[in-house]
C-alpha cells in the first residue's frame, strides 16, 4: 500500500521548509497571545503608520506560526508559515497573498531601508489577521 504524504509532509526534508516537531500548549498560548496583542495595537490609529505595519506583519507572523505549529512542524524561514496557510488553517489566497506582500515589503524595509507602507496594506493586513485569528479559534484544544 502506497503512503499517501500531506502537502505540509513534503515540504520537510534536508534543505527544504519544515521539520517535523510536536507542539506545545505553552508554546502555542505565547504566539496566539502576542499576534493578538500586536493586533490590537496595530488598530490604534494614534501609533504610525510604521509602527502600525510592523505590528500587524508580527502578529499576522506570530499567528500564521501558531497554526503551523499546532500542525506539528516549524519552519526554518519566515515566509513558509503564510504560504501554507491554505493547510494549516484552510484558509484561501485572498489572504495569505496580502501577508506574502507585507512580507516582502518588511523585507525590503529590514535590508533595505524602503518601508513604503500605505495605509490600504495595513487595512489588509489587519483583516488577513482577523481571518487567521477567526480561524485559529475554531480549532480544537491542543
Amino acid at each position: 500500500m502506497t503512503r499517501v504524504s500531506s502537502p505540509l509532509e513534503n515540504l520537510c526534508g534536508s534543505g527544504q521548509s519544515l521539520r517535523k516537531e510536536a507542539p506545545g500548549a505553552k508554546e502555542l498560548a505565547g504566539l496566539e497571545r502576542s499576534g493578538l496583542r500586536r493586533l490590537a495595537d496595530a488598530e490604534k490609529q494614534a501609533n504610525s503608520l510604521e509602527s502600525r505595519f510592523d505590528l500587524a506583519y508580527n502578529a499576522a507572523h506570530a499567528l500564521c506560526l501558531a497554526a503551523l505549529r499546532r500542525s506539528g512542524y516549524r519552519a526554518t524561514n519566515r515566509y513558509i508559515v503564510f504560504q501554507v496557510l491554505p493547510h494549516t488553517l484552510g484558509i484561501g489566497p485572498e489572504v495569505w497573498r496580502v501577508l506574502a506582500r507585507a512580507h516582502d515589503l518588511r523585507n525590503r524595509g529590514e535590508y533595505e531601508g524602503l518601508l513604503d507602507a500605505g495605509d490600504r496594506l495595513v487595512a489588509d493586513m489587519i483583516q488577513a489577521c482577523k481571518v487567521v485569528a477567526a480561524a485559529l479559534r475554531k480549532l480544537p484544544p491542543v
